[in-house]
């Protein structure tokens, strides 16, 4: 498939070197790693977020204003490795200790350990939220199998602003892994992505056919079905979310429909407007709703729901502001202001 590059290996530095191209004066790539981070480091609790490349803007682009503080870049698809990690990390720690948020994988698991061992060396404290959001990935008796997909966006929002809040390091581990424990996500397939310089995508489907259950670098799903029209499709995820997540009415949620890369704003909003009829019919309270393309596969088409259950605490965190060049959030509520902030 076609891609405007130049030699596949530079891909990721290339990228990088775009990216500060255009908002330098808000970020700083390491010299010594492949990381960005923020050049207005805060005297806070650091967020150091990471994984492969090819998921734009996550994770290297989703930083900023209550979101994270630096990011640890692999090539695509594929961990950073424990140097960069531990070098990303340790350009943004201020003596209060580093929270790591990642997707649950194996690779990144391995690497960022390592690193959090070296700067355990070094005495500086971290901790770990693994995001764990694809029910399609393992059943609810392995979660902690579970992949991590679209779910990251609304777990490193929740993290950003209780690292912003000035939580200790604990405290925001603590509210980070409570998001983690109540974000549900599902997502189809319809076509594979190609990674720069390969020639076949990573899978095949044909033209009439959807695979469930899909993984963000095409690992495969759980099954493949016939293509259906967008608002059954839908009621198909819904009921499998609300299954494995148990909400019921009463309950309060976020949404967010998620594009891997190539699928259209148009058809996400089509998706968007089923699932509010059936959160509506099910008497389960909409919080925010978003729709948009941050958790990608390259070009692969596709779309994923994510549902995280809230109550007062998460939803203090996640009414507030944030801000990168991809992505930005203003206080979500008009009287959010006058809600006290933990100090």
């Amino acid at each position: 498939m076609k891609k405007i590059i130049n030699m596949p290996g530079d891909v990721v530095r290339e990228c990088a070197e775009g990216f500060a191209a255009a908002y330098g004066g808000q970020y700083e790539l390491l010299k010594e790693a492949a990381g960005i981070r923020v050049r207005d480091v805060k005297d806070k609790t650091a967020l150091v977020i990471g994984g492969g490349s090819g998921h734009e803007p996550m994770f290297e682009f989703f930083l900023g204003e209550n979101l994270g503080d630096a990011a640890a870049c692999g090539n695509i698809f594929t961990s950073p490795d424990p140097g960069t990690i531990y070098q990303t990390a340790m350009s943004v720690e201020r003596g209060k200790g580093v929270l790591f948020v990642y997707g649950n994988y194996t690779g990144d698991s391995m690497n960022f350990d390592m690193a959090a061992e070296l700067m355990a060396d070094a005495g500086v404290e971290s901790r770990t939220v693994r995001v764990r959001d694809d029910i399609a990935s393992a059943p609810r008796d392995r979660l902690y199998d579970r992949r991590g997909i679209a779910g990251d966006f609304f777990v490193i929002r929740i993290s950003g602003a209780a690292t912003g809040a000035g939580l200790s390091l604990e405290e925001a581990y603590r509210v980070t892994e409570k998001a983690n424990e109540n974000t549900y996500t599902i997502g189809v397939g319809l076509s594979g992505a190609t990674i720069p310089g390969e020639r076949e995508p990573i899978f095949t489907l044909p033209e009439d056919e959807m695979e469930f259950g899909l993984g963000i670098h095409g690992e495969p799903g759980v099954k493949r079905v016939k293509l259906m029209p967008a608002d059954d499709l839908v009621d198909e995820l819904y009921r499998q979310l609300l299954e494995d997540s148990a909400l019921k009415a009463g309950d309060e949620v976020c949404s967010y429909i998620n594009g891997l890369g190539s699928t259209t704003l148009m058809e996400l909003c089509i998706m968007n407007r089923r699932l509010k009829q059936l959160l509506d019919r099910d008497g389960i309270r909409i919080h925010d709703m978003e729709v948009n393309s941050l958790v990608t596969t390259q070009e692969m088409a596709g779309a994923s729901i994510t549902l995280m259950r809230v109550d007062d605490e998460l939803k203090r965190y996640y009414d507030q502001p944030c801000s990168c060049p991809y992505y930005t959030k203003k206080r979500l509520q008009a009287d959010a202001g006058q809600r006290s902030m933990p100090s």
